[in-house]
């Protein structure tokens, strides 16, 4: 019976390990990228700076500029509706225009 020496094997499953963890590195980049940007990562951005208890300004001031913050989110939420909106209206156009440009001339 052959024992079992490390040799080339061992190193070659090093080198796997390393590529696993670039490999799952290199993906996580781009999750996080979406998650910061996204409006939970911006969420948790506000929580962590309100969490900091730097004194920033009277409790008044914080539930403001909470309200701020809310209103511009729903003012980018609801300019994408429009934009939304805009694009199917103007493809709802092409369709109504098409049947007439498109007559026979027979």
């Amino acid at each position: 019976m052959r024992r079992w020496r490390g040799g080339p094997r061992v190193y070659r499953i090093r080198t796997m390990w390393v590529l696993a963890v670039i490999l799952i590195v290199a993906l996580l980049i781009p999750v996080a990228a979406i998650l910061v940007d996204s409006p939970l990562g911006k969420s948790f951005a506000r929580r962590m700076d309100e969490g900091r208890g730097d004194g920033q300004g009277a409790p008044e001031l914080r539930d403001v500029k909470r309200k701020v913050e809310l209103l511009e989110t729903e003012l980018e939420d609801l300019n994408r509706s429009v934009a939304g909106m805009r694009e199917e209206l103007q493809f709802m156009q092409r369709l109504l225009e098409d049947p007439r440009r498109k007559k026979p001339t027979s």
